[in-house]
Formats: structure tokens, sequence, C-alpha cells
């Protein structure tokens, strides 16, 4: 069943549907309807109201301190620093200075173990299951990421205002955090 509408276009709604006739030839009810259809489905990022994943994400990319990469080229990346082994120790290095720098940033952005490892899981390098207050079990999809992200961890919480005791599986961690007497 097809319904009639009519609408008012100011100047800027009617280029647009003008431009798009000609682009697609397709005729100005069927772009209209696409459009509608469209809006419905992002109406939460096109009515200003973006999630709160997706400005985060926006934030992190919008800095020029982040970058989307596909977990793909991650995995590749991280078994080729691994291969044979031992990571390469100018990898490690590198890697260190890192996490080192990350330590002194998030001794003020996180007050809690968990709360670091909530963004992370957010960040994609890990899945957490919080197992009671301070204990937490975190899943890694591979040995790579796994020995990567613990040592990060590792690493950039030594500034944290609590500590932490690892015991490490193949893909598997567990991090129980500490408050020190």
């Amino acid at each position: 069943m097809t319904q009639r509408v009519t609408v008012s276009l100011d100047d800027d709604s009617a280029a647009a549907l003008e431009t798009l006739v000609a682009e697609t030839d397709e005729g100005q009810s069927e772009i209209v309807r696409r459009a509608l259809t469209f809006y419905a489905a992002n109406f939460e990022a096109a009515s200003g109201r973006p999630s709160d994943n997706l400005e985060q994400y926006y934030q992190m990319l919008s800095s020029g301190e982040h970058v989307l990469l596909d977990v793909d080229f991650l995995h590749a990346f991280l078994e080729y620093c691994y291969d044979g082994g031992d990571p390469d120790p100018a990898f490690v290095e590198a890697a260190d200075r890192v996490s080192d720098y990350h330590a002194r940033e998030y001794a003020t952005r996180f007050d809690e173990v968990g709360d670091l490892l909530e963004w992370l899981s957010f960040c994609g390098f890990l899945e957490v299951r919080r197992e009671d207050d301070r204990v937490y079990h975190l899943v890694f999809p591979s040995e790579a990421v796994r020995w990567f992200m613990t040592r990060f961890i590792e690493r950039s919480t030594v500034d944290l205002p609590t500590e932490i005791e690892v015991e490490q599986g193949v893909s598997k961690v567990i991090i129980t955090e500490r408050v020190p007497e």
C-alpha cells in the first residue's frame, strides 16, 4: 500500500534531492523513501544522541592519539614480533616505553584496575569478567595478544593505588587486585 505525503523543502534539502535524483537515476519518491528508511535506521546517530560507546570511540579517534586497526593486522603484527618463541627485544623495549607512558596517564585516570580492564575490553584487546570484588578473568584472542596485553597491564598499573597479582593460563589470565597495607 502506498501513502502520499506532501512536504515542504528548504533550499538545501531541495538541492540535495535534486543531486541524489541526478546521481542515482531514481525518482524523487524512491530517494525520499530510501532517505526516510536510512534516517530511521540511524536515528540515534543522526539526532545527535550518540551512544556512550560511539562517543568514546569519537573521543579516542579525534585526538589523533589512537587509530582503528583491523584485528587481523594486530594478530599479524604481534605474531611477527613474537615469532620463534620470545618477542624481539627491540619490540619489547618499545612496548615497555609505551606501557610506562600509560602508567603515568592511568595514575590520574583510573582508581581501580577493574576500570582499566573495562577500558581495555572496550578497546577490543580482551574480554573481562569480574569474578568478585577484585578478581578478574581475562580472555585473549591469541597467546601473542595475551603476552603483549598482560605485560602492558603489569607495567601500566604500577602507579595505581592498588597492586595486582597475575595468574597466567594459555589464553586466559586471572588478575587479583590488592590494596597495599
